[in-house]
């Protein structure tokens, strides 16, 4: 229940917050911890409402994905300079939480996150980076995925002031990508079983942030419903609906309040602040009064404006150079607002949260071609079974067994050889094919994309005949023969279940008790990967509801196997597409 005096209660649960961390670090701050719909203060109890901002500078590239270049960023995590810098004007906003979209897990970046823990500030966590992410045009969930996402799991799960991860962010944006939520769904359903399994600490959550558009209300579904193993620990939802002298119905917050009125786990604005009326200058912010308004804090966490650094997007509070850090029109605005806010608290002892998941969307069901009508579903998705877990060992054992193996690091070259293998020999690919729309999934698409070139090059190797076999494992030099080994022991334990077509089941990797989604379902061949414009786990835009405004977001993306092959048919190999 709503504490009756909402005044003090949230300003002793501000000054506890800072009482308690101004002399300790991210060892010792309370954690955040989500219970039904809201998020609490770990050790008394306190309702904690998001007064977060972006804080990361674009990328070089501006976000494009699907191209050769990788894309660089800046950890800002691991620069204290910049920590130092920044944090004290954070708490002129009265920030308590911040949204960092890529860091480097091979870096330190203790005395970062001690310095925001002593501010009281807490961080939400893209696992994704420029170029390791789930792309929305040809979707995967592999072995390098995982690595990337448990690797940034294992350098960030020891903080306390960690809340929580967003697997993905805005990667289906359009009802011919949300095949690529299956993606992200195993995604998340790997990375909680990898904190599950590793003991770390309960109650940090791995979440999604979606985008606000036409198919928003089936995304929230989707993640939401099935096995809670798999499903999303809290919402993220970026917004920029809320534009000049907006109001709650005009914005569309009402309609998307009433709609998340009864969903099971916390949401809050990944994103907001729209920059139409005048660019960053002309922003008021008053949208802030709403969010943090008795209308929608007994269904929404609070929220993150985009973004801390002024660029060419025109969305920036601060203007940094060096050392110095100089607020901006829009900061003062968001102070000016963020000062009158007293959000009404729930105690945890006295909330029992009723909410149940949500059931999962229809999938799209139409012999007509092309985007469905109003009246149909659009979706694309299965929600059970995902695609399997990415489970090295088994991969490393399968090429084990091969004779013909890819030996080149060149990418650039694997869209040519898949190209010519499967249009040759579409059944070669039957074990790297993957339809998320019928649930169907080769047990070897979950290997990385060199080990899967393996597999394909293998099966046309072992079925030709005669002279002709002598020169089918060359590839232009991009392959060579080996002595194939038969699995014995714990390889022979993980191969069993996949069949000589590359189909059947992959067990749970080492550390991962999780059941596995099936990779099954027959030839594997079919609609695969949804096409779309865009990104991958990390969006290039977000769109307002009522405004539909383009945000040039920081976006992720990276080079996928879908994506080699979609350019060897392009270029005319004739391969049937996955």
């Amino acid at each position: 229940m709503k504490s009756s005096n909402i005044i003090s209660t949230f300003v002793s649960a501000a000054v506890f917050a800072a009482s308690t961390v101004g002399a300790q670090s991210w060892k010792t701050i309370p954690a955040i911890e989500p219970k039904g719909q809201h998020f609490f203060y770990s050790n008394n109890g306190t309702e904690f409402f998001i007064r977060g901002v972006a804080y990361q500078q674009d990328v070089s590239s501006n976000g494009t994905i699907g191209t050769d270049e990788p894309t660089s960023y800046t950890d800002p995590l691991a620069d204290s300079d910049g920590c130092k810098r920044d944090i004290p004007l954070m708490t002129q906003l009265r920030t308590n939480a911040i949204r960092v979209y890529a860091v480097d897990p091979t870096k330190n970046h203790d005395e970062c996150m001690s310095m925001l823990a002593d501010a009281g500030i807490y961080l939400i966590l893209d696992l994704s980076e420029p170029n390791q992410s789930i792309n929305r045009n040809s979707p995967t969930w592999d072995g390098a995925l995982y690595q990337r996402y448990i690797s940034v799991i294992d350098a960030f799960q020891k903080y306390n002031n960690l809340l929580g991860f967003f697997a993905g962010n805005e990667v289906s944006n359009s009802y011919n990508t949300t095949e690529a939520s299956a993606f992200v769904k195993a995604a998340v359903r790997d990375s909680k079983a990898y904190i599950k399994n590793n003991n770390y600490r309960t109650g940090m959550g791995v979440g999604y942030a979606t985008y606000d558009g036409p198919i928003r209300d089936q995304l929230a579904q989707f993640f939401n419903c099935g096995d809670p193993s798999e499903a999303i620990d809290f919402w993220g939802y970026n917004v920029y609906s809320w534009c000049g002298d907006s109001n709650y119905v005009k914005s569309g917050y009402q309609a998307r309040t009433d709609f998340f009125r009864d969903y099971s786990v916390p949401i809050f604005f990944a994103e907001y602040g729209c920059n139409t009326v005048d660019g960053a200058k002309g922003r008021k912010f008053s949208e802030v009064q709403a969010i943090f308004g008795d209308q929608m804090t007994p269904v929404w966490s609070g929220g993150i404006v985009y973004m801390w650094f002024q660029e060419t997007n025109d969305f920036g509070l601060v203007q940094t150079s060096g050392t110095v850090a100089s607020p901006l029109a829009d900061f003062t605005a968001l102070s000016s607002q963020m000062a009158k806010i007293s959000p009404s608290l729930t105690n945890s002892a006295a909330y029992n949260p009723t909410n149940s998941p949500t059931s999962c969307p229809t999938l799209f069901n139409s012999s007509s071609a092309g985007a469905p009508t109003a009246s149909e579903s659009a979706w694309l998705a299965k929600a059970s079974p995902l695609p399997p877990s990415p489970n090295q060992a088994l991969c490393a054992c399968e090429v084990d067994t091969l004779s013909c193996v890819s030996t080149s690091n060149d990418m650039s070259s694997y869209g040519d050889d898949f190209g010519f293998i499967c249009g040759k020999m579409p059944e070669a690919c039957a074990g790297i094919n993957t339809n998320a729309t019928s649930g169907a999934y080769g047990a070897i698409s979950q290997c990385n994309p060199q080990q899967q070139l393996s597999w394909v090059m293998n099966k046309y190797y072992q079925a030709q005949k005669g002279a002709a076999k002598a020169s089918a494992c060359d590839f232009n030099g991009r392959a060579s023969v080996k002595a194939a080994s038969k699995p014995s022991g714990t390889c022979a334990s993980l191969v069993k279940g996949v069949n000589s077509q590359g189909m059947g089941n992959v067990p749970a990797p080492s550390g991962n008790s999780q059941q596995q989604g099936s990779a099954g379902g027959g030839s594997g061949s079919g609609s695969g990967s949804g096409s779309g414009g865009g990104s991958g786990a990390s969006g290039s835009g977000s769109k307002g509801a009522a405004a539909m405004q383009a945000v040039p977001s920081l976006t992720i993306g990276s080079l996928q196997i879908g994506l080699y092959v979609a350019g060897a048919f392009i270029t005319g190999a004739g391969m049937i597409l996955l």
